[in-house]
């Protein structure tokens, strides 16, 4: 008992913070959530399109599968055996819709993890915006580039570092990294100004995330890269399949170059059971029936920007500029209390503390869905 007296310590100290976690169990319909036979409306979801919920949709999918293509498991990694068609059936649907070379990955964390050590070695510096998500901070830390952080959205700040390390001659190649929608402030980068930066300095490669920005962004739904018409103009551009997209894994849009060479220098993809091929036929089907989807878009954008300008009446100090609306509250304690409260008023928010933010920075983050009603936000919005 003594060997764990240590990690018992640890957890004390997380519960007298407010900063514990455990596992909740849940059943999910629609756009609702039930919890010890409490239910709420679901404001915790990344479903942001409703997709995931479609009962039509999972129905519609099924009845097109054969028996003999109902594969669970892929039992290998895509290099020895698991390479089935529905993984290049669905590259080829990215490829073609985005005009460049796809790959896929096991899940957004695995992607973040890997490329960034692939591609960057002691030649490179990353230069990474302040508040990227923490899969893209360990994979900047498992590669052996040198690496600075910028202050937060701050692209005169990048200016400088671009300016000082782009003369540099012991760096062949600078990489910027960040999200194009950041997960917690739900506040985006100008990609626009992000792609002019990057055309003055010759040095220098994009690598956005739009794990939060596929599916509800652009006319296509091909995320803000779409929307600000910058998709030709970010070298490594990367999302994740478990949010609007409904289903699981990552991928990157690139040269073909990169493509092969990720391929051949990615350990998390050489070294992987390679994902299920129903799940990624699943994806095909999804992302295909996704490209149509302005009307569900809009009205996310709509209860978006209510609920936003909402928010900041109420007297609570919140970023967003997309469906991610932090209400920030301070201390771990006081989100912990506020969660509880709009709970019992019938709305699933959930607390957001450190280290996942910043310390006096907890939140409820409420994550909007196409599926939300601007009535529900109403009675939200006067419970705050």
């Amino acid at each position: 008992m003594s060997l764990l007296n240590h990690y018992a310590e640890q957890l004390d100290q997380l519960k007298q913070q407010g900063n514990f976690r455990q596992f909740t169990s849940n059943q999910q319909h629609g756009r609702f959530i039930t919890i010890q036979d409490r239910t709420m409306l679901n404001l915790a979801s990344n479903d942001y399109l409703g997709l995931a919920a479609d009962l039509k949709l999972r129905e519609e999918f099924l009845d097109t599968l054969k028996i003999e293509r109902i594969l669970f498991s892929s039992s290998s990694s895509r290099l020895l055996t698991g390479n089935f068609a529905e993984y290049e059936q669905f590259e080829n649907s990215l490829s073609k819709t985005f005009g460049r070379a796809a790959l896929l990955f096991n899940s957004g964390y695995h992607m973040n993890i890997g490329i960034l050590p692939a591609l960057a070695d002691s030649k490179t510096i990353i230069l990474a915006d302040k508040l990227v998500h923490a899969s893209m901070i360990d994979g900047i830390r498992l590669s052996t580039a040198q690496y600075v952080r910028y202050r937060h959205n701050d692209l005169q700040h990048l200016e400088q570092l671009l300016q000082k390390y782009h003369h540099d001659e012991q760096i062949e190649r600078v990489i910027v990294v960040t999200e194009s929608i950041f997960s917690m402030d739900g506040d985006e980068t100008d990609l626009a100004a992000l792609v002019q930066l990057k055309q003055r300095f010759h040095k220098t490669m994009l690598y956005v995330d739009e794990a939060h920005g596929i599916g509800v962004r652009g006319k296509q739904g091909l995320g803000c890269a779409e929307q600000y018409a910058v998709l030709d103009q970010i070298d490594f551009l990367v999302g994740a399949l478990g949010k609007a997209m409904a289903s699981v894994g990552g991928y990157i849009i690139c040269d073909s170059i990169i493509r092969d060479y990720l391929i051949n220098k990615m350990r998390p993809l050489i070294f992987s059971t390679a994902l299920p091929p129903i799940s990624m036929a699943w994806s095909d089907f999804i992302f295909n029936k996704m490209l149509s989807m302005q009307q569900q878009r809009q009205h996310l954008a709509e209860m978006s920007q209510y609920l936003q300008h909402a928010v900041i009446e109420k007297g609570f100090y919140s970023p967003s500029s997309s469906h991610i609306i932090p209400i920030i509250v301070g201390e771990s304690q006081a989100a912990i209390e506020k969660a509880k409260y709009v709970q019992q008023q019938g709305f699933y928010a959930m607390p957001v503390r450190p280290p996942t933010v910043p310390q006096n920075s907890s939140r409820l983050r409420i994550s909007l869905t196409s599926l939300v009603q601007k009535k529900e936000l109403e009675q939200l919005v006067e419970c705050l």
